[in-house]
């Protein structure tokens, strides 16, 4: 039986050491005992560290894109990043949450099942002040009656927020995410067994000076089918020529959409105030330019084409005649 020290001599060995009459080097080490961990066998570990790496790589991606979505939203600077991926029971889940909140019940198909999705009521409050024209600096510890207004006005927030699940999973698989029902008593909801296991995803929210969090609970039953999708490798494959040329034909009808503004410069001149008083109604200016010579077309500020003024129809236009800068046929 290994020696029991007494107070006095614990007290002794604490003075010995504060006066620097022996280091901690040289106090007797214990041996080293082999380290057993516990496994429950009510809660199997299902989900492998692969997994959970896989989904803090998606739901890091969606921490980004639900924070560029909510301060877009809400006019206001919203930041929000992923705290933790763990396994869990569902019962767990469901105990850990406060009574009442906001928990969105939704699909996500080709992922089997529903999926939760928990907002705490204090950042729901928060969003709420700000869309009914509050500051969104106030305390929201209090817990009041949800009204049938604010489930309205959070669920279409909510349905944004899910929708971007969509871009977040893309890397994975294609999903289409469904909302099916907004509930407010957690305990309510029984979708799953007391010991099922969940991944539950954890994120902080920063709005102002309060600092809450959301959570995204995902069984294992969900994603059971889609699990060989859940490689890492496979979310950085390149080598795939279809995959990287759907890729690019994606990103080209993106920018394809996107305006910009164009400027034709027919010429310029130099007058006095006195001539631009006297200005009317079909009076001609005279431009440092020839009508026959080619005009500068600018994209933003930016000096790109020259091209020659035009009508087309009933409009005026410019026809583009040469590019500026030849490599920029390198960069497309």
């Amino acid at each position: 039986m290994a020696d029991v020290l007494s107070q006095s001599e614990i007290d002794a060995l604490l003075s010995a050491l504060s006066s620097g009459e022996i280091q901690p080097d040289e106090l007797p080490k214990e041996e080293e005992k082999q380290k057993v961990k516990l496994y429950d066998f009510t809660s199997p570990q299902k989900f492998t560290k692969e997994h959970m790496r896989t989904l803090e790589h998606i739901h890091d991606s969606y921490a980004r894109i639900i924070s560029n979505y909510l301060t877009a939203q809400v006019r206001n600077n919203v930041k929000i990043k992923i705290e933790s991926v763990e396994q869990i029971t569902y019962e767990e889940f469901i105990h850990s949450v406060p009574n009442p909140t906001f928990l969105t019940i939704f699909r996500m198909p080709p992922l089997s099942g529903t999926i939760l999705f928990e907002t705490n009521p204090q950042f729901v409050y928060q969003i709420l002040d700000v869309l009914l024209g509050g500051s969104g600096n106030g305390k929201y510890n209090k817990t009041r009656e949800i009204t049938d207004i604010d489930k309205n006005i959070i669920i279409k927030i909510n349905k944004g927020l899910i929708d971007n699940l969509k871009l977040a999973w893309g890397d994975v698989v294609n999903v289409e995410p469904e909302i099916e029902t907004l509930e407010t008593n957690p305990a309510l909801n029984q979708a799953l067994g007391p010991h099922e296991p969940v991944a539950l995803i954890t994120f902080s929210t920063d709005m102002g000076m309060n600092h809450n969090f959301i959570h995204m609970c995902i069984p294992y039953l969900s994603i059971e089918k889609v699990l060989d999708k859940f490689i890492v490798q496979n979310l950085y494959q390149e080598n795939n020529e279809e995959v990287v040329r759907e890729s690019r034909e994606r990103l080209r009808k993106r920018l394809d959409i996107v305006e910009v503004p164009v400027t034709a410069k027919l010429g310029a001149t130099n007058i006095t105030v006195e001539d631009f008083l006297r200005l009317s109604v079909g009076d001609v200016i005279t431009l440092d330019n020839k009508c026959n010579s080619p005009i500068p077309i600018y994209i933003y500020d930016a000096l790109h084409y020259v091209g020659a003024p035009g009508v087309i129809g009933k409009n005026m236009g410019v026809k583009i005649l040469d590019n500026i800068d030849k490599d920029v046929e390198n960069y497309e």
